[in-house]
């Protein structure tokens, strides 16, 4: 085997792993600055009566005032006889304002956002009057928002054994205080690109090791290869 053709076998295996190396790094690299939208993963408990807020925000933080912002019960189902399949909403946002006209009337008057405090990216949902009837999953979405997490869902469970230890005032929710639902599911594509990573540079490190073994075997067992150029023989 000549030095020329083992240089050649060399270098092509070294551009197959940089390729293999950068489309790795292209697929499982996540995106910086990703809006994601952002929930609770754990129950709003309240008493019959009270007046509850689901909470949902945008980090960072975003400007939400122009787009649409949906607030439904993903575990209705749609109405059998409607051919469209259409599932009326909890609280509709568009064009900057409230419709009421998609709404079901069960949460009429009773639902609002916090208008003041969408330019912050909160999206949370007050409820007015809250009876063992709303009891259920509430899902947060915003569906022309650029990002891969576009909905979050929030549970409420209306009690009427649940008893308040203390009146306090209803506040808006504070998203540094909210535990986002996702939030683990979001680092998993960082954790998958962590370790593809190492598996590329340790099967690198490995090939490149083995590599010079070979060569060095080679010298070994063939040293007239490093002459390019043979003598002739004297006649």
């Amino acid at each position: 085997m000549s030095l020329n053709n083992f240089y050649f076998k060399d270098s092509s295996f070294f551009s197959l792993r940089t390729f293999l190396l950068c489309s790795a790094l292209s697929v499982w690299t996540p995106v910086h600055g990703e809006v994601l939208v952002i929930g609770s993963n754990l129950p709003i408990i309240a008493s019959p009566g009270d007046d509850v807020i689901l909470p949902c925000h945008l980090a960072p933080m975003f400007d939400v005032q122009g787009l649409t912002v949906e607030w439904s019960k993903p575990d209705l189902k749609p109405d059998p006889s409607d051919r469209l399949s259409r599932v009326e909403y909890v609280h509709l946002y568009r064009d900057r304002k409230e419709v009421p006209d998609m709404k079901m009337a069960s949460y009429f008057r009773r639902t609002e956002l916090f208008m003041d405090d969408m330019k912050h990216g909160n999206i949370s949902l007050k409820i007015l009057n809250v009876s063992e009837e709303d009891n259920g999953r509430y899902r947060c979405f915003i569906p022309k928002l650029q990002s891969r997490v576009k909905a979050a869902v929030v549970e409420l469970v209306v009690d009427s054994n649940f008893a308040k230890t203390s009146e306090t005032p209803l506040q808006t929710p504070d998203p540094q205080d909210t535990t986002p639902t996702n939030a683990a599911r979001s680092r998993v594509p960082v954790v998958m690109a962590v370790v593809t990573l190492l598996l590329v540079l340790a099967l690198a490190g490995f090939a490149a090791y083995f590599s010079r073994h070979i060569f060095h075997q080679t010298l070994k067992k063939h040293p007239e290869d490093d002459d390019t150029e043979k003598q002739p023989l004297p006649v």
